[in-house]
């Protein structure tokens, strides 16, 4: 057995006060008599009491220790001593009393009779010995499972046993798997027609090499294999320790990318799906062409990677180019007639607490169905709606022939409706989530950028994240459904002012199709000056917005401004303070904080581009626009969700100087 270290120590301490107490009375002796008097049978006390304790401790270990060596056997404690698996003992303290040789091999520092096992476990007893199987450990560059021989009920055991096995190499042969398993990767040239849509051959050419060249270099610096589909796709295949250093590098080839220019004026952007943890190269590719979808659909000029547990995505910074062919439109149109032929009637809802973009595609749509003879109607619920201004201009035009309620869509809603879903394609967030239960068939049509949860039972999905807004893309689909598609002009000004909310007055997010949208709104008799007039808020909420604006912080380029109690126009004011903070001077982004009900907090986020607001508010739980995002909290207050704000920003900012 080794020597106890802690007892040599304690001995050693001993020894020095008994010299100490012996230097004390010769001094005192020389010094003064009487002090010697005084001290000489004070030190004597004391001095035998200390001897005394110290026999009576290491009485104490010995005969401790020689109980616990009488209970191990002499063939048993040969065996063990020599066998190929660190073996250790414990008492109920969880101290060492007797380890093999192999332990201390392992184990050199702590190998010390006395020392607690849980320094090297870093694990309670308690747990070792509740537990049927074992833990796994790991101590300086190895690892181990951990058994713990825990007693019989019955037994009265004072002493454990506990087995190390090593499974290092077990481990790193594991890693190597893992770090070796294939991932493939598909890289896509953002809206190629586009982009080289008005460039010559020999233009065409020298970016496509220079592209081509880029991605043979970054696939040559790992052990992978690069293929071109075609002009515009390209297949990779490469080891998963690449793809772990790549996102290390925070996928710096997209930057890279964006280096190179078309016509010196546009930059060419990438989108790239990845397929991670598959169990087949088979299945990696799946989960690539998922990952690539979700790129796409997010706006392109990022990388999704898809795993078992969901997805990643980093990039993102762009704006995008916009797609100026309309034939995916057409096609959408048709398909659309056909599904409205084939059902029974049509529900067309948007987003909880709906707005002129959410309202104005429902009643666009609505308008034209009920051309080709369908019942149809747009949804909506007027407790939650921001859009009353609007439905009450409607209903003073038209009447409200082309609204239902929420109560009452649920009651007429059957097997053969078809609902359509304006303005979102997250399940979580539509305006009657009983309707998308029951439907059978559903059509989404969306302009926000890309989320994980979204429907995913849509039989006809049109989603374009480069077009301002829903009733941009509805008002594409009526130029291709006929003399249907002549909806009336109260409709038509409903449709404008879903674009005019979204673009902010035609200013954000704005494209040559948003005006082709727009011109032909005009045409069907679209008055500019009604639509301006449903912008005209209250007195009360301009007022809220006005002490919004008056409020506002900076945090590192970010106007934050927060209402703390509920306002009737809160929901209305909020936003359109966001839109004025960005008037600010050096402020790239702003954010509004308010409280719109009890328990519930609303997060407004906008800016000019600068800042991409979407992964701030992606971080938060929310979504959105590089430009318009927003979030909502419940269960906190004002100045927690300011502090979770402001380490989204950190956060945002770190992520894009890394």
């Amino acid at each position: 057995m080794k020597n106890n270290f802690r007892d040599a120590g304690l001995v050693i301490s001993i020894i020095a006060l008994l010299i100490s107490a012996v230097a004390m009375l010769i001094f005192s002796y020389s010094a003064s008599l009487q002090a010697f008097c005084i001290f000489a049978p004070i030190l004597c006390i004391t001095g035998g009491f200390t001897i005394a304790k110290l026999i009576s401790v290491t009485r104490k270990n010995f005969q401790y220790f020689a109980r616990i060596d009488s209970e191990i056997d002499r063939m048993e404690r040969v065996s063990m001593n020599f066998m190929p698996l660190a073996i250790a003992i414990v008492d109920s303290g969880s101290r060492l009393v007797w380890f093999n040789k192999d332990f201390s091999e392992r184990f050199t520092e702590e190998a010390v009779y006395g020392n607690s096992i849980e320094i090297i476990t870093k694990l309670p007893l308690e747990k070792l010995l509740g537990r049927e199987g074992y833990y796994e450990i790991k101590y300086k560059n190895n690892y181990y499972k951990v058994y713990a021989d825990a007693p019989d009920e019955k037994e009265a055991k004072d002493v454990f046993m506990i087995y190390f096995s090593d499974i290092t190499r077990m481990r790193v042969l594991e890693t190597e798997k893992r770090m070796s398993q294939p991932v493939v990767m598909i890289f896509v040239i953002d809206s190629y027609e586009e982009l080289f849509g008005g460039s010559s051959e020999s233009e065409t050419a020298k970016i496509t090499v220079q592209i081509d060249k880029l991605l043979e270099d970054f696939i040559s610096s790992t052990n992978g294999i690069l293929r071109k589909y075609n002009r515009e796709r390209f297949w990779a295949v490469v080891e998963e320790r690449y793809v772990r250093a790549m996102i290390d590098d925070r996928v710096k080839i997209l930057d890279k990318v964006r280096e190179i220019q078309v016509n010196d004026r546009i930059s060419v952007t990438l989108s790239i799906g990845i397929g991670r943890t598959a169990k087949s190269i088979a299945e990696s590719e799946e989960f690539a062409r998922q990952a690539l979808d979700m790129a796409l659909g997010r706006g392109g000029d990022q990388a999704a990677i898809k795993n078992e547990n969901g997805f990643e995505f980093y990039g993102g910074v762009s704006k995008g180019v916009e797609r100026h062919t309309k034939v995916k439109t057409r096609i959408i149109a048709n398909s659309l007639i056909e599904a409205v032929e084939q059902a029974d009637d049509v529900y067309i809802m948007g987003h909880r607490n709906s707005d002129f973009d959410a309202i104005g595609a429902s009643v666009g749509l609505a308008g034209a169905i009920r051309r080709f003879g369908k019942n149809a109607f747009a949804v909506i619920d007027k407790q939650t709606t921001l859009s009353m201004q609007l439905y009450n201009y409607i209903y003073e035009k038209e009447k409200a022939y082309l609204f239902v309620n929420a109560s009452e869509a649920k009651e007429s809603f059957g097997e053969n409706s078809l609902l359509i879903v304006v303005d979102t394609h997250n399940p979580a967030i539509v305006d009657v989530p009983e309707l998308l239960e029951r439907a059978t068939k559903v059509v989404v049509i969306d302009h926000h950028r890309k989320m994980i949860n979204y429907i995913d039972k849509a039989s006809i999905f049109h989603h374009e994240p480069y077009a301002s807004s829903a009733s941009e893309m509805v008002t594409e689909l009526l130029q291709y459904f006929g003399d249907a598609g002549k909806i009336s002009s109260v409709q038509a000004e409903a449709l404008l002012a879903g674009i005019t909310l979204d673009t902010k007055n035609f200013t954000l997010r704005t494209g040559v199709r948003t005006f082709e949208a727009a011109a032909f709104l005009r045409k069907l008799g679209a008055d500019t000056v009604n639509v301006k007039m449903l912008f005209a808020n209250s007195v009360e909420c301009y007022r809220q917005k006005s002490e919004l604006v008056a409020s506002a912080t900076v945090y590192r380029n970010c106007a934050i401004a927060v209402a703390n109690k509920v306002m009737q126009d809160m929901r209305v004011a909020a936003p359109q303070a966001a839109d004025e903070l960005l008037g600010v001077t050096d402020v790239k982004a702003s954010f509004v904080i308010a409280k719109t009900s009890g328990d519930e907090i609303a997060l407004s986020c906008r800016s000019l581009g600068a800042i991409n607001v979407q992964l701030i508010a992606e971080t938060l739980g929310g979504g959105g626009h590089q430009t318009m995002a927003g979030a909502q909290f419940h269960e906190k207050t004002t100045d927690e969700v300011v502090e979770i704000l402001k380490n989204a920003i950190d956060k945002y900012y770190s992520e894009l100087n890394s």
